[in-house]
């Protein structure tokens, strides 16, 4: 018996190499699937998240959060990544005046 690999389509999330380096978007727009599940974590509902980003609309954070569900480990993966204080501080460059 073999079993149908089935193809997921997410209304309103898409990727474009030249936004946040080719992560889920929302579509139209440059906020990330990343961001809507960070504030998720933080525990925000989406009347929250809708507040606090008053341009989307419950269903592109609805189907955002459904691509995070589906993607969760590699998501929390890069929302580690990015919460990691030591590598942002190895990123931070000294202006040349202030170098000693």
């Amino acid at each position: 018996m073999s079993v149908a690999v089935k193809n997921l389509t997410y209304p309103y999330i898409t990727s474009n190499p030249e936004i946040a380096g080719g992560a889920a978007i929302i579509e139209g727009t440059r906020i990330t699937v990343r961001t809507i599940a960070g504030y998720y974590q933080m525990g925000m509902n989406v009347d929250e998240i809708l507040t606090t980003l008053s341009h989307l609309t419950a269903s592109q954070i609805h189907s955002a959060l459904a691509y995070y569900f589906d993607h969760q480990q590699e998501i929390d993966s890069e929302l580690a990544e990015y919460s990691d204080m030591e590598y942002w501080q190895t990123q931070v460059k000294q202006h040349p005046k202030q170098r000693t």
